[in-house]
């Protein structure tokens, strides 16, 4: 899929990466959601599919507080409090910590929740809040909201297709 360059490109990417996702992960059995048998984030790890949502789930969740630090004026830490870009596997690491203790099923409903926050977010937004100026960098508002939602889905759902087939459940 080509990077965004609008409003509407933008929700039409976020929407259909969600949305072929949340299908595949609609195929997971609950009691092997929780098995560490995917890549992992950081090189040489293992993760499960529950960890796999987590990441996700962080991720937007991130997007969303860099979104209300700067709309209220608050200094916003990127990519996160205690975190550099450097220690990405660190932060995927705190991820999967803070939903280890989640059923599938919470985790399910809660990347569908923040994700309705994120199109929420988006469709609050003009193409010239998006895209007509640097928001963090020199990267836009949209950019940094496709960095860090559509582009995970679609990777996050190469690695869970490649996940079922080799569970069989392709």
């Amino acid at each position: 899929m080509a990077v965004p360059q609008n409003k509407q490109e933008l929700l039409d990417a976020i929407r259909s990466t969600y949305g072929k996702l949340a299908a595949d992960l609609v195929g997971v059995p609950p009691d092997a959601s929780r098995l560490p048998t995917l890549e992992g984030h950081r090189q040489g790890t293992q993760i499960s599919v529950a960890d796999l949502l987590a990441y996700l789930i962080g991720w937007n969740k991130l997007v969303l507080k860099w979104c209300d630090g700067k709309a209220t004026g608050a200094a916003v830490d990127f990519p996160e409090t205690g975190y550099t870009w450097n220690d990405l596997g660190e932060l995927a690491q705190k991820f999967y910590a803070d939903h280890a203790g989640l059923a599938y099923g919470d985790l399910l409903q809660q990347l569908a929740d923040v994700h309705a926050r994120i199109v929420a977010l988006v469709e609050r937004e003009s193409d010239a809040s998006l895209y007509g100026a640097p928001w963090y960098k020199t990267y836009t508002l949209g950019r940094m909201i496709q960095l860090n939602t559509s582009s995970p889905y679609a990777n996050a759902r190469g690695r869970l297709r490649k996940w079922k087939k080799s569970q069989g459940l392709a």
